[in-house]
């Protein structure tokens, strides 16, 4: 069954700021843990109703992560305040979120609802402008929740349909939502010499900002070039109690899987850094119950667990671990590595942590560790920086600063764009 048929089978069964405009901060509630209570721009439309919709050919482009706090899909409470959306548009996934990676729903008739779906992955902006002018909106509304790194694909897809809305002239709203990993960049600047699906524009590999502020990073820094103008109009719906140093489990929202692979706010935050070894001959623990949280290979051992531990990196404990993927890198094979325990969130640095074990791996498995050989670590990370160094010998201070300077500079250029503090 394709997963169209899945859908149908499956559902036979059963107020605005400009991108001009500045946040300002809430008070603290003492409160932890999700205590706090923040409230995605969606709540805030979806408690008056949709109103500011009314009247408007509104185009979706959401997946399973566009969700009120009580877990039911915008688009279904859209349609039940009788503000009926003119079409939907899906990213990687899906937008039910029925795809594995590199996959997508394509085109199709929502079940549920009646609404058109428009499968916009791998699209070109003049694509998606199609489908756009196809579907006959005035209006693009972006929901989706992002995993906070340069190589989740949903920031390229927001960046994407930016540019299909300046082609078309249309208006762009972004629901804003909480980055899970928080708002403190760091990593890499990418060059844009390797530019790709999964890394468009030159920002930092841990960016540490909302959906909302990377629209207004890309309206004010990249769309002129490759659209020729700005947005006709840009309008973030902003969050309400969500602070830069807020992580997921500080927000008091559900987890909704981003996509299948990222199953829980400690993958979230591991994902950053261990994404890093979808460029490399180990499994990254696609085809586990825990992917980006199990790494290893077959014929990989305790030594690896030994180095990594020995490194006492803030935030994280590794453990010796076995397993036999399902699919993805050596399936039905077993392999050896180990599984990354957070023991404190909020002191977990992602991408030092994988550099770290990059650098243990090839140092205590030579035999066994390797580069993918079409160089894909370069495209995740940005350039050739990061493979070269660690086979020329470098340590993890020397990779890691090597991009200090860029890092720095990245900082100062979003600044502007900030809406929380």
């Amino acid at each position: 069954m394709d997963r169209r048929n899945f859908l149908m089978a499956s559902a036979m069964a059963a107020p605005m700021v400009t991108s001009a405009a500045t946040a300002a901060a809430d008070p603290r509630n003492s409160g932890g843990g999700g205590q706090r209570g923040v409230t995605p721009g969606a709540d805030t439309l979806a408690a008056d109703h949709w109103r500011a919709f009314r009247g408007r050919k509104v185009g979706i482009l959401t997946n399973p992560t566009g969700v009120l706090r009580d877990e039911t899909h915008i688009v279904d409470s859209m349609v039940a305040a009788g503000v009926r959306p003119t079409a939907v548009f899906g990213p990687e996934h899906g937008f039910r979120g029925t795809a594995q990676a590199g996959g997508s729903e394509g085109d199709y008739l929502d079940p549920r609802t009646q609404v058109p779906v428009f499968d916009t992955y791998t699209l070109t902006a003049t694509r998606i402008a199609e489908q756009f002018t196809k579907a006959g909106i005035d209006t693009l509304v972006f929901d989706i929740a992002d995993a906070g790194a340069r190589f989740y694909t949903y920031i390229w897809s927001l960046y994407n349909a930016m540019h299909a809305a300046v082609l078309t002239g249309i208006d762009f709203v972004v629901l804003d939502r909480p980055n899970p990993v928080g708002g403190k960049p760091y990593g890499p600047t990418l060059d844009p010499a390797f530019s790709s699906g999964v890394g468009r524009k030159p920002i930092v590999q841990q960016h540490g900002m909302t959906m909302g502020e990377l629209a207004k990073l890309y309206d004010g820094e990249f769309l002129t070039a490759d659209a020729g103008a700005r947005l006709k109009s840009l309008e973030v719906v902003k969050l309400k109690g969500w602070h830069r140093d807020d992580l997921f489990a500080d927000t008091g929202l559900p987890w909704i899987l981003p996509s299948p692979n990222v199953p829980t706010a400690d993958t979230a935050l591991l994902y950053p850094g261990t994404c890093l070894f979808e460029g490399t001959v180990l499994s990254e623990g696609r085809g586990t119950t825990r992917p980006f949280e199990i790494i290893g290979a077959p014929g990989i051992d305790w030594r690896w667990a030994e180095a990594l531990n020995q490194a006492r990196l803030p935030g994280v404990r590794f453990r010796e671990a076995y397993f036999v993927p399902t699919f993805n890198k050596w399936v039905n094979e077993t392999c050896g590595g180990v599984q990354v325990h957070i023991t404190d969130a909020h002191r977990v640095e992602a991408i030092k942590t994988a550099v770290t074990m990059l650098v243990t791996a090839k140092q205590t498995q030579p035999s066994v560790f390797a580069w993918r050989p079409d160089n894909y670590i370069d495209k995740l990370s940005g350039s050739a920086r990061l493979r070269t160094m660690i086979d020329a010998g470098a340590g993890v201070a020397e990779v890691t600063g090597a991009w200090r300077g860029e890092l720095a500079a990245f900082a100062r250029l979003r600044e502007k764009y900030l809406i929380y503090r």
